[in-house]
């Protein structure tokens, strides 16, 4: 139960990890929660892979969290006469609402909200940012551009507008029946793809109500606009570096990294960083020096949690890839200048009793070199707000409802239990030091802390702080 880290490992199932055996190794390798990804499989391959999950987590007794991606919206150009053309830089080129094969001159642009948001200098992006192109006149169908970057390009090639915010919602058709699915299969969280705007994270929150978290993926430079309000709608925020990285400078990602790191720290959201971490695992049972420097810096910047794509969906490593990662946190974890980080940056705490306690009980716990902080939790609420203090002493999660236990592996520094709530004070106490000696967080003679709310089971209402010791259970 006890993962001996803080930053949560979030593993993409795929080709190479999607049955229970492999489920299982991932997450004994330190797997906390489970990606799905709606752009690949079918509704039925992705019930089974669901299904599995469940079973291993069923034979395991540990709660796993299960993360629906929605595709989102996908711009791409329309297919070649020969499939594939070569742009020759310096040479116009011309995108259309034609629906008839492209050429060297022309190929169709099947989307009328890209026509409405450019203009004159608008720089267009092909194939995650191969070829550049540079609007030189728009029309109501027809875009003509200079080649600023030439090469080859084949049929379906993506789209890029950095420097438009188009006029499109972050669900289409497709995720929306994707959504309707996954909410009726039980998924714990839900990442839209291509926010833009506040507006966005709303319409899906709209639909999802308390169905599962809202996790909004950052990959446009338009939602950095607007970013304390997206992150204000959402559960939590994901630096999604693949198409951030296409649609601005590279070198500038790592400053937007811990940007958004920081704001989402600050609001007391929690934050994953994902695309490449460790990208040469696909293919290599190893990761390269300079991976291992990436992951451990976004660890050292505070993130809650880090993300595998396709290194455990489609790599020959999916296994190997888990372990490096929680090595990676472990060792992070235990230097000092890691602890010297986090107490760095504060989330803004709010006037009432379940911020002050939770403030209190990392306090305490670090003046009685307590074992474990113990929180009881019904709605997921108190425990966020321990997390959010990151302590250095472990915290223990205790919750009567399965799916705030699912939802809560996302989140730094939480061991969840599934366990029946507490029935009056004395009870409270003593399955908190019976499940702490059960789960080796403490021994017999260790000081606890504990928090919880009174009367039991009211969401919310975090209001008691108790030190308890192991066995006696005397109150200090």
């Amino acid at each position: 139960m006890h993962r001996q880290r803080c930053t949560r490992i979030i593993a993409t199932l795929g080709p190479s990890s999607a049955d229970a055996a492999t489920i299982k190794k991932l997450s004994q390798a330190g797997a906390d929660v489970f990606r799905l990804n709606m752009s690949h499989g079918t509704h039925g391959d992705i019930s089974k892979i669901h299904s599995a999950i469940r079973e291993v987590e069923a034979e395991t007794g540990r709660a796993i969290g299960i993360l629906a991606d929605l595709q989102g919206p996908k711009l791409r150009v329309g297919v070649f006469a020969d499939d594939k053309v070569k742009l020759v830089t310096g040479e116009e080129f011309i995108l259309d609402m034609l629906d008839k094969p492209g050429d060297v001159n022309r190929v169709r642009l099947p989307h009328p909200e890209i026509y409405q948001a450019v203009e004159k200098g608008t720089e267009l992006l092909l194939d995650d940012g191969k070829i550049r192109l540079e609007i030189t006149k728009v029309e109501d169908e027809k875009i003509t551009t200079t080649v600023k970057v030439g090469g080859p390009i084949s049929n379906r090639k993506g789209v890029n507008v950095p420097g438009a915010i188009l006029p499109m919602m972050a669900l289409t058709p497709k995720d929306k029946k994707d959504l309707d699915f996954v909410l009726n299969l039980g998924v714990d969280w839900v990442a839209l793809s291509f926010v833009q705007r506040p507006e966005d994270v709303q319409e899906a929150r709209d639909i999802i109500g308390d169905q599962a978290n809202v996790l909004a993926k950052l990959e446009k430079p338009a939602a950095l606009y607007a970013l304390d309000e997206i992150i204000a709608l959402s559960d939590a925020v994901m630096v999604a570096r693949g198409d951030m990285g296409v649609e601005m400078p590279m070198e500038e990602v790592p400053a937007k990294q811990k940007k958004i790191i920081r704001h989402a720290r600050r609001a007391g959201k929690a934050v994953v960083v994902a695309t490449q971490m460790l990208e040469s695992m696909i293919t290599s049972p190893v990761p390269t020096r300079a991976e291992v420097s990436d992951v451990a810096n976004a660890v050292f910047d505070g993130t809650d949690a880090i993300m595998l794509s396709a290194e455990s969906a489609a790599g020959e490593y999916p296994v190997e890839a888990v372990s490096y990662m929680d090595r990676i946190a472990r060792t992070v974890e235990r230097e000092p200048s890691y602890r010297r980080s986090q107490d760095r940056e504060e989330t803004r705490r709010e006037p009432t009793s379940a911020d002050a306690l939770s403030a209190a009980a990392k306090q305490v716990a670090a003046t009685l070199e307590a074992a474990a902080i113990v929180t009881y939790t019904t709605s997921g609420s108190t425990a966020i707000r321990a997390s959010r203090e990151r302590p250095k002493t472990p915290l223990l999660v205790l919750t009567p409802n399965q799916n705030t236990a699912r939802r809560l592996t996302l989140v730094w520094g939480l061991n969840c239990v599934h366990t029946k709530d507490a029935t009056n004070f004395q009870d409270m106490i003593d399955k908190a030091c019976q499940i702490c000696v059960s789960y080796k967080f403490a021994e017999e003679k260790d000081r606890i802390v504990i928090t919880a709310g009174m009367p039991f089971g009211s969401p919310g209402k975090t209001n008691v702080l108790r030190i308890a010791r192991i066995q006696s259970y005397h109150k200090e």
